[in-house]
């Protein structure tokens, strides 16, 4: 599968699929999801989040007290780390904060790059919705 913001190729998360045997993409360049199946789309595709709401913040027990560091889409840091157990947080990562890891916060501004102005828009992304 084909990203549709970029053009590159699509990563199927290793999970099970949902109780409504929904199935989760994501591309490796520049990070936007597609969700096919479901119980209410066929093809969902989150519109474009800016920084301060895209990344959650990164939770494991070997991660460095003191720094902030993003989840990434791949059970990593956006900066590279990956610790056993290492799970979003209910909480943003704030790239502003002055303890947001700066490694996080520069692979954080190349991904918002990759992501072309006319796919920014709320209504770039098209979800098809499944019919009744």
């Amino acid at each position: 599968m084909e990203c549709d913001v970029c053009g590159q190729a699509l990563w199927r998360w290793p999970v099970p699929p949902t109780a409504w045997e929904e199935e989760v993409w994501s591309c490796s360049w520049c990070h936007a999801a597609t969700h096919v199946g479901g119980e209410w789309f066929e093809i969902s595709r989150p519109p474009y989040l800016p920084m301060e709401m895209r990344w959650e913040r990164a939770v494991a027990d070997g991660l460095p007290a003191g720094v902030s560091h993003a989840f990434g889409v791949f059970d990593r840091t956006l900066c590279g780390i990956q610790e056993t157990g290492m799970s979003p947080s209910d909480h943003w990562w704030l790239p502003e904060q002055e303890n947001a890891c700066g490694a996080c916060r520069a692979a954080a501004d190349v991904i918002d790059d990759r992501w072309p102005q006319a796919m920014r828009g709320e209504d770039a992304r098209v979800s098809v919705a499944r019919r009744l």
